[in-house]
């Protein structure tokens, strides 16, 4: 008898030799169906795990477990019906754009990445499971700004209504410090539902009141994107705000609470964790600069992108015109004007574009310089200090307005999109 029938026939008697009264072996199930796929009982088991390990990083008392099930289930549901959309419309975060971003995050916190890698780990964080849910970060993030935010236009009379009227005028300068609970509310609710959500709000809103961690509150029953962050917004101004959270803090102080306030796509809850005054800056130092840009693809690779700026480093060096090789070489829609980027202020660009470019003398070259964008290569035509009073006004009440059509506007899309694929419950069964 050959090894592999013994081998078997082992297998076989192990079977039959098994009581019949032994308990079943556990296998993972279904809790969720979301459109043409599934969460299974492990995935969230696994959510729920790392959820707790960042609740006590964070230490943010843990919600009691029932709810924190179905909070990240209901969170994993809209987390997957984008990433089908985005799948189905082929917006995908390769291996090496994944890298760079990690990389960034490594670098934000003072590490290199096997440093940072290695710090993860030191807390019990998986670092395969980060870099995955920094993929997934990325991909709804590219989603939201091709189906939302790209479509997002602030006009010049907006602009013009916002600096004309005194009281936005005055607001501008008061900023908040927030955090935020939201019970989303269904495209065409029954009064029914409507009920039940406003309890939920109001739940929430009697433990806070009792003096509960509004980080564990906002775990346990928001259903904002950044609930399990404890639903920090960071720093708004009042322009960024709608007008029915401005209404609410503007006279809570630090530490304040509202009541539950009622919008058209859901309740709110909002805490004021600081507050302040804007200070305007009249004078600020602006940089002409230009620039060759090459883009990473699928045929053009880190390497290659850089020898080519080299090349063209080397060129300029002997004398080409970097104007005409911009208007040769440059993925850049500058690149018809040269590469020229006309006049920068501080934050005008991406941190590493800028940090390379403030190191520059008037007339220098910089070497081949790696962005989210691609490769740069950069030139510093000349500096100026520039009274931008004006035109800066104009500029944040841009990104102001944007800021909050776009935030309101996404908020919509997304219950849309939850409204309209087909989901199946199987958690209680």
């Amino acid at each position: 008898m050959n090894s592999i029938c013994r081998n078997l026939l082992g297998v076989l008697a192990l079977i039959l030799v098994l009581p019949l009264h032994a308990s079943p072996i556990s296998l993972d199930r279904i809790v969720a169906v979301v459109n043409n796929g599934v969460i299974t009982e492990y995935e969230l088991r696994s959510r729920v795990a790392s959820t707790l390990q960042q609740l006590a990083l964070q230490k943010t008392p843990a919600p009691p477990r029932h709810l924190l099930e179905r909070q990240l289930l209901e969170r994993m549901i809209t987390e997957r019906i984008l990433l089908q959309m985005a799948e189905d419309t082929n917006i995908r975060i390769d291996g090496p754009q994944l890298d760079r971003a990690l990389t960034r995050i490594a670098r934000q916190n003072n590490l290199e990445l096997d440093q940072f890698r290695r710090a993860l780990e030191q807390d019990g964080v998986d670092f395969n499971a980060f870099r995955e849910q920094v993929r997934t970060e990325m991909t709804i993030s590219r989603l939201r700004e091709r189906e939302v935010d790209n479509r997002v236009v602030v006009t010049d009379a907006e602009i013009d209504n916002y600096l004309a009227n005194p009281a936005l005028d005055a607001e501008r300068k008061n900023e908040y410090q927030l955090a935020h609970i939201l019970v989303v509310t269904p495209e065409g609710a029954s009064p029914e539902q409507l009920q039940s959500l406003r309890a939920k709000a109001e739940k929430a809103l009697e433990e806070l009141r009792a003096g509960a961690d509004f980080g564990q509150v906002s775990a346990a029953y928001s259903d904002a994107q950044n609930a399990l962050q404890g639903g920090v917004l960071g720093w708004r101004s009042e322009a960024q705000l709608p007008t029915l959270f401005v209404t609410a803090i503007r006279e809570l102080p630090a530490g304040g609470v509202t009541p539950v306030l009622k919008s058209s796509n859901g309740y709110h809850i909002l805490k004021v964790l600081d507050k302040r005054g804007k200070d305007v800056t009249l004078v600020i130092k602006q940089t002409r600069a230009r620039h060759i840009l090459v883009r990473t693809n699928e045929v053009v690779g880190d390497a290659e992108a850089r020898n080519r700026l080299r090349q063209l480093k080397e060129r300029i060096e002997n004398g080409a015109d970097f104007a005409e090789l911009a208007k040769l070489h440059s993925d850049d829609l500058s690149a018809s004007k040269g590469g020229d980027l006309g006049w920068l202020s501080p934050g005008d660009t991406v941190p590493e574009f800028e940090r390379a470019m403030d190191a520059l003398k008037p007339g220098e070259v910089s070497q081949p310089i790696q962005s989210p964008f691609g490769w740069h290569l950069i030139q510093v035509l000349e500096r100026r200090d520039q009274d931008v009073t004006q035109e800066r006004r104009r500029f944040e009440a841009r990104q102001a307005i944007r800021a909050r059509k776009s935030e309101e506007a996404f908020d919509d899309w997304v219950r849309q999109m939850r409204d309209r694929a087909y989901v199946e419950y199987r958690l209680e069964e």
